[in-house]
């Protein structure tokens, strides 16, 4: 469980930057999972971003909420085959795609 420290801190930000947050996350999994050695950081950044995704959610518009549901949706199934040990070969592809789309969302670029 993340800490409620994490949670009051992201909830201060506006949502443009909690959106730019979870699109980092995704980012930063996309680009560790390649590299066996990052196996508890990116069991952290999924378990992160999962978190993310509701919390930045009740604020969002509808058709960002429905991004942000499909995202981590996403994210516990490969959070659940990662730990399994059955990582999904197109996992850092579709994180950087779900990154990129929360980018875009955000405002941020």
């Amino acid at each position: 469980m993340i800490a409620s420290a994490i949670r009051d801190r992201y909830l201060r930000d506006p949502l443009s930057v909690r959106l730019g947050g979870l699109a980092a996350d995704l980012a930063r999994i996309a680009s560790f999972a390649e590299n066996p050695k990052n196996r508890e950081a990116v069991v952290s950044l999924m378990e992160e971003g999962k978190w993310f995704a509701e919390w930045a959610a009740p604020e969002a518009p509808v058709e960002i909420q429905e991004v942000l549901a499909e995202a981590q949706v996403a994210l516990a199934l490969w959070h659940r085959r990662w730990v399994a040990g059955r990582p999904d070969p197109l996992m850092p592809e579709a994180a950087h795609r779900w990154s990129e789309q929360l980018l875009e969302l955000s405002g941020l670029v």
